[in-house]
């Protein structure tokens, strides 16, 4: 528990001495947020809001690891969870990158980023094949299924649902980072009970770190986590779920990212098929604004689902 605490404050103390040189180094670049098409427009006015933040959460959290477990790269499954956080930091570094170059939010083209997911998936899982089996167990039953080569579509579904729901879910003043610190808090506890320490140690470095960026990130935001943060995250959630055997106990810890998601589709199924709307508008968050709530309202209910979707996913552990 010592070294858990020593990860997150080590954590927070180096975000708290790297984010205000950050904002000021991204504002100097000119790497400012260019809106979202899909925003509101009153959002639309942070267009000018230095962007990038990920990349301090990113990185703090592995150097965190490494002082605390300074041979954590000799553990296979840490290793592969750091690889892979650090990939999904990249490629949404690239889209981010050519976004604000650009000054447009094409960025990286979706077939090329559809690739690079792909091709993230599929080292992952040949990989940890190596020392795993493809077994899976249903939440609340208890069962365990051999799903076979169907674990790997199961891998890529994780990864790219996962990544991009939180990318779909960062759209107000610190409540994509919010609710991934909450998401994390189960997981932290599935790890202390699997002994797999160097997770939980990665982990608690991560919610130390996204507590020091949501300083700066809350309302009135000074930088915001762009895609580099949101697609890391979202591949460190799959990555930890299927390292500890909690695949699909994942939609229900991040039962927020999930509605975002489910919202999202109806939305565009329903316009495109019978070309009327499910909800006023999608992503979910924004049609709560629009209903008259302020925006850390918003984000403040939506922590509240992610605080019992956290529990949910606890209990869960703890019964079975």
């Amino acid at each position: 528990m010592l070294r858990l605490f020593l990860a997150s404050m080590i954590s927070l103390i180096l975000m708290f001495i790297i984010m205000p040189n950050l904002i000021s180094f991204m504002k100097n670049l000119k790497y400012n947020q260019v809106a979202s098409e899909y925003s509101l427009e009153e959002f639309k006015e942070k267009a000018g809001t230095p962007t990038m933040g990920g990349v301090a959460f990113v990185i703090v959290p592995i150097i965190t690891l490494f002082i605390i477990y300074p041979r954590f790269y000799t553990n296979a499954k840490i290793l592969l969870v750091v690889l892979t956080y650090l990939g999904y930091g990249l490629i949404g570094f690239i889209d981010d990158y050519l976004i604000v170059v650009k000054n447009d939010n094409e960025g990286l083209k979706p077939a090329y980023k559809f690739g690079l997911q792909l091709l993230l998936s599929i080292a992952f899982y040949l990989i940890y094949r190596q020392y795993s089996t493809s077994t899976v167990t249903i939440p609340f039953l208890n069962k365990t299924i051999d799903l076979g080569w169907g674990y790997a579509l199961l891998v890529f579904f994780m990864f790219t649902g996962s990544s991009n729901a939180v990318n779909l879910t960062d759209g107000m003043d610190g409540l994509a980072s919010g609710c991934s610190i909450f998401a994390i808090l189960p997981f932290i506890y599935v790890a202390i009970k699997q002994d797999q320490f160097y997770v939980a140690v990665l982990l608690a470095g991560v919610g130390g770190a996204l507590l020091g960026y949501l300083r700066y990130n809350i309302a009135p935001a000074m930088i915001f986590m762009g895609d580099t943060g949101s697609l890391a995250l979202g591949g460190l959630l799959a990555a930890v779920a299927i390292v500890l055997k909690k695949e699909f106990d994942l939609a229900i810890i991040g039962g927020v990212f999930v509605m975002e998601t489910l919202c999202v589709i109806i939305q565009q199924v329903a316009v495109r098929v019978f070309h009327k709307r499910v909800f006023r508008y999608t992503p979910i968050h924004y049609a709560f604004k629009l209903n008259g709530m302020a925006e850390m309202q918003v984000v403040y209910v939506f922590w509240l689902a992610s605080i019992i979707c956290s529990g949910l996913g606890i209990i869960l552990e703890a019964m079975f």
